[in-house]
């Protein structure tokens, strides 16, 4: 019988209150951006809004606790956008959709910088033990949004973004799972050849978690290309990520004709639209996914929203989580 895991792949909404108070000290222009020196009242403001949304998770009856990434203004380029080797220039179209962030430019060697680590350090003081997540932006990702203009060609880009990466996460405290989000791969797909590097990248920053952390690698935004799906198998870590809300069909089909990996993440809620689904319809889908991959025997599943949920009103953040925590319940039940 599958394990049933509540958990979401992070990057939340402020409080209301936090965002009326962190307007007041930064202020809404670029140069009011994070660029991990804020000052101690600022400090304060995030260190609250972080004790809050883990307390929210943890009501909620979440299996797995995220830090909530709250800092980042950018919702996959934060670790560069905050590095000392990276300029931030004009603000470029985030995918398709109707969010931006600053553009990451690379200048020099991307070292260790420590700030994702120093998140989750402060997390930890409130998250239940054995719970812990991270989440981290994947290799492939990360590259695809930022310029290079210092390592000058693409392939070692990537292995100096992936290298980059697997430094900051071995610097993290001990987390039970690290989400890598990946949604570049089916966003704009690499290229033949550039598939497996792009696996072999994930493959490092997945190597550099601990032995006892267990390693999703989330995709969305739609379905992986069957040739990226069947190289990115080839990486070793733990749970393949499915967006179940925007391509059902597409990702089932991957699934029961090119296998999966042992656990997976299935992306069942929708982290974009405020209609809160019931828990009872959020189990159903666990239950349809079960019933519709006959010949795979899956270990864990991670029920999860299907993107990150930032763009959501904090409100429905909040309600989207306590559907979810109970959901899981629902399908360990009907399991």
């Amino acid at each position: 019988m599958s394990k049933y895991v509540a958990t979401t792949p992070g990057v939340y909404p402020l409080p209301d209150w936090a965002k009326d108070d962190l307007a007041d000290l930064k202020g809404h222009q670029k140069h009011d951006l994070v660029s991990g020196d804020e000052d101690e009242e600022i400090v304060t403001v995030y260190d609250e809004a972080r004790e809050e949304v883990v307390g929210r998770q943890q009501e909620a009856g979440l299996d797995r606790t995220v830090e909530g990434q709250l800092r980042w203004d950018d919702m996959l380029a934060h670790p560069l956008a905050v590095h000392d080797a990276v300029e931030t220039r004009g603000i470029v179209r985030y995918y398709d959709n109707n969010n931006f962030y600053r553009e990451p430019v690379v200048t020099d060697d991307l070292t260790f910088d420590g700030d994702i680590a120093a998140e989750l350090e402060t997390a930890s003081e409130f998250a239940d033990d054995d719970s812990l997540q991270a989440v981290v932006p994947g290799p492939y990702s990360l590259a695809d949004l930022a310029t290079d203009e210092h390592y000058g060609d693409d392939a070692d880009f990537l292995d100096a973004v992936a290298d980059f990466l697997a430094g900051e996460v071995e610097a993290f405290p001990e987390v039970e799972t690290l989400f890598v989000l990946e949604p570049s791969l089916v966003e704009n797909a690499p290229d033949e050849g550039e598939d497996e590097r792009a696996s072999e990248a994930v493959d490092t920053v997945a190597g550099a978690a601990d032995a006892d952390t267990d390693v999703v690698v989330h995709t969305y935004w739609g379905a992986l290309e069957e040739k990226v799906h069947a190289h990115l198998l080839d990486a070793d870590f733990d749970a393949l990520g499915y967006d179940f809300v925007s391509n059902p069909e597409d990702n089932l089909y991957n699934i029961n004709e090119y296998g999966t990996k042992n656990s997976i993440a299935a992306g069942v809620v929708d982290g974009q639209n405020t209609l809160v689904e019931d828990a009872g319809a959020i189990s159903e889908r666990a239950d349809w996914l079960e019933e519709n991959t006959p010949a795979a025997d899956f270990e864990t599943v991670y029920l999860t929203p299907n993107t990150e949920l930032f763009y959501l009103p904090y409100s429905t953040f909040e309600e989207k989580l306590a559907a979810l925590g109970e959901a899981t319940d629902l399908a360990e039940v009907t399991a």
